[in-house]
């Protein structure tokens, strides 16, 4: 025991006045992290989904057909279902109304045991009881058993009992708050987000109606004419506001067509199963899935409704029962060689979009994000229903059939001579060792946290960036044109391109199945092309290698966009950059210069040809390249960390990410022009 430690008596104030009790539902405002993961954008928007759960819990039961979920001003959410409503009765236990016990005590709910769901997505059942502790106000409104309830909360605790406001004869809920400005650093809602999970949850629930409003901005006269009061839908009046419905009747199986909309199909018909009641531990599973002409697999799970990135047991019970079948059809069939052998899992795998969901009364996951599945039982439900409904499927569909069997047909043949050429490349050690490519200029650290890297458009811009940079600490790779697009392209044939070989070599990871993120030579990765055409296509055709071989780079963090300054703006010894059109004129308006549309048309005309604009006071340059500039300019514009703007790629939504790249690098030419024209004006930039 070290000197400095004394021994535990009662005057060292250690009993039981010492350990603190916290009742009710302080301990979520203790510790929210513990409860909805983080008070970053990511915990506040778990606020609605803790809130819609209990909606589509409902629909899920039978119970409701219909979910709205309005954006209102204040930082108000507003979710509201057509089911049973919560019930408002005395609670035995708690001596309190159900409705309070539920909104003020953890793991209460229906979800428990008892006869309140059957099947349920909340795993802990916290849900709506930590919505109203980190919330300065909520409102619950119950309709049900002929009557209108109210009750109303300031940070979790009970402003009155809950009452009976009037006579109704409608059914269902409705949750309304406030996020606290104490809790979460900052109350902004994504609606974009909101919609993009809420219509993916249409998906899960054949023939619930789903609608989302954004009446943040309605007008003064909307907001004051606006009945709530006793309304369980406000989307039925009348407000000019943005909204999106959902309602998919197919369920899974509309959801395969969406994830494939912008992909070339191998074949017609859609496969789908959906079997309930499958054994006490199952009670259902759906699984629907279509092959197209692509290199890459999209596979999603559910477990009640709960998306599982790591996926899980009942995946595994999924590609267990798709080799074994189209194996077993093929060679059946003779539509499998002998030479050619087997099929193996990432045989039949390749080019698949494939959604898998079940549904469980005793549900398990391994860690407390939900991630993957651990249920055993789940696996032998899915292998056994999938199973025989697919096998089903083609024996009646032969022509369908025929294609997949002929698609993983050329992913055998393309598997060994990939095979063949990657062991040569990656397996002798082509990569490890080498010298790095002569084009790179290293930096002089070792250190990868404090080494940077800056991937360049063409030797001009090369140059100035290694006669500008700070040698310590940052490195330069010029690239020459345009690399591989290697959204369709393999790793045999990737590393056959002398750009990306450079690229890997420089990054000291390897790539494939050697890939190792301990070995990254530098913790910031930085692209730094043109603003121009050619500039967004080379720009492209890296995050795609990126998010599709290097994705741990950009989980890590480690993966930025440089934003150089579109203008260059000189008033005698003084000196301006602007980075955004929008900037520019503000900045001229400083200077005192009075810009119309017609003189901005002459600037964007002149400026096309990369000269410079004199006036008798001003002068104003447009960069199209990074080469144009200097070395100081350079420096001080687009590398100095003091000065210089960067956007950090990251993948909040990676199903929607993956369709970007498929629109954006696929075969389907009309809809990445349309994409394109689209989103061209909406990129941000952020410090």
């Amino acid at each position: 025991m070290p000197k400095t430690a004394k021994k535990a008596t009662k005057k060292s104030g250690y009993d039981a006045s010492a350990i603190s009790v916290l009742e009710g539902l302080e301990p979520v405002r203790k510790r929210p992290g513990m409860y909805i993961g983080t008070t970053g954008p990511d915990g506040l928007h778990h606020l609605i989904w803790e809130v819609f759960d209990n909606s589509r819990d409902e629909a899920m039961g039978g119970f409701a057909d219909r979910v709205e979920v309005t954006l209102l001003p204040g930082n108000y959410i507003r979710v509201a279902d057509n089911g049973r409503g919560i019930p408002v009765d005395k609670h035995k236990q708690t001596k309190t109304s159900a409705l309070e016990t539920i909104l003020t005590t953890l793991h209460a709910g229906g979800k428990f045991g008892g006869e309140g769901y059957k099947v349920s997505g909340g795993l802990h059942g916290v849900g709506v009881s930590v919505v109203n502790a980190l919330s300065t106000h909520l409102i619950a409104e119950v309709h049900r058993d002929g009557g209108y309830y109210t009750q109303e909360y300031n940070i979790g605790k009970p402003k009155a009992k809950v009452k009976k406001v009037a006579a109704s004869k409608l059914n269902g809920t409705a949750i309304t708050f406030q996020a606290d400005e104490a809790i979460f650093k900052e109350i902004a809602y994504d609606f974009k987000r909101i919609v993009g999970h809420l219509r993916q949850q249409a998906y899960l629930v054949k023939g619930m109606r789903i609608e989302v409003i954004d009446a943040r901005e309605m007008d003064e006269k909307t907001e004051k004419n606006l009945d709530m009061k006793g309304v369980l839908f406000i989307g039925d009046q009348k407000m000019e506001v943005p909204r999106m419905n959902f309602y998919f009747e197919g369920g899974l199986k509309s959801l395969v067509a969406f994830n494939n909309q912008h992909q070339k199909p191998v074949h017609k018909n859609i496969f789908y199963i959906e079997k309930t009641e499958v054994d006490d531990a199952v009670l259902a599973v759906e699984v629907a899935l279509q092959y197209v002409d692509d290199i890459s697999s999209r596979l999603s799970a559910f477990a009640n409704n709960i998306y599982n990135p790591e996926q899980g047991t009942h995946v595994t019970g999924f590609k267990t029962a798709l080799t074994r079948t189209l194996n077993n059809y093929g060679k059946k069939n003779n539509l499998i060689k002998e030479k050619d052998g087997s099929f193996t899992g990432d045989d039949v795998l390749e080019g698949i979009t494939a959604v898998i969901s079940v549904k469980m009364p005793e549900i398990q996951f391994e860690g407390q994000t939900k991630g993957k599945l651990g249920s055993v039982e789940a696996r032998g439900a899915v292998e056994s229903v999938f199973s025989e409904a697919f096998n089903t499927f083609l024996e009646e569909n032969p022509d369908d059939a025929k294609a997949i069997i002929g698609k993983a047909t050329l992913a055998v043949k393309a598997r060994k001579a990939a095979k063949a050429a990657k062991d040569s490349v990656l397996r002798k050690g082509a990569l490890e060792g080498m010298t790095l490519p002569g084009k790179l200029a290293d930096c002089q650290t070792k250190s990868a946290e404090e080494a940077e890297l800056f991937i360049v458009e063409g030797d001009s811009a090369g140059g100035s960036a290694k006669m500008g940079r700070d040698r310590r600490t940052q490195a330069i790779l010029p690239l020459r044109g345009k690399i591989l697009n290697v959204e369709r392209a393999r790793i045999d044939k990737m590393l056959n391109s002398e750009q990306i070989k450079n690229l890997v070599i420089a990054l000291g990871t390897a790539i494939g199945d050697v890939f190792d993120i301990e070995k990254l030579r530098y913790h910031k990765i930085i692209i730094a092309t043109d603003a121009d055409v050619d500039g967004a296509h080379i720009r492209t055709l890296l995050l795609t290698l990126f998010y599709r071989h290097f994705r741990e780079v950009i989980d890590g963090g480690y993966l930025y966009i440089a934003q150089p300054p579109l203008y260059k703006i000189q008033k005698g010894k003084e000196m301006f950059y602007a980075y955004t059109e929008d900037e520019k004129l503000s900045i001229l308006k400083d200077l005192g210069e009075e810009v119309s549309e017609e003189t901005e048309s002459e600037d964007e005309e002149e400026t096309e040809e990369t000269t410079a604009k004199k006036s008798s006071r001003v002068r104003l340059q447009r960069y199209k390249g990074l080469g144009e500039m200097n070395p100081d300019e350079l420096w001080e514009t687009s590398m100095n960390p003091e000065n210089r703007l960067l956007k950090q790629v990251t993948v909040e939504d990676a199903v929607e990410a993956d369709k970007v790249f498929d629109i954006l690098m696929g075969t389907d030419v009309s809809s990445r022009k349309s994409f394109i024209q689209s989103n061209a004006k909406n990129a941000t930039i952020d410090l």
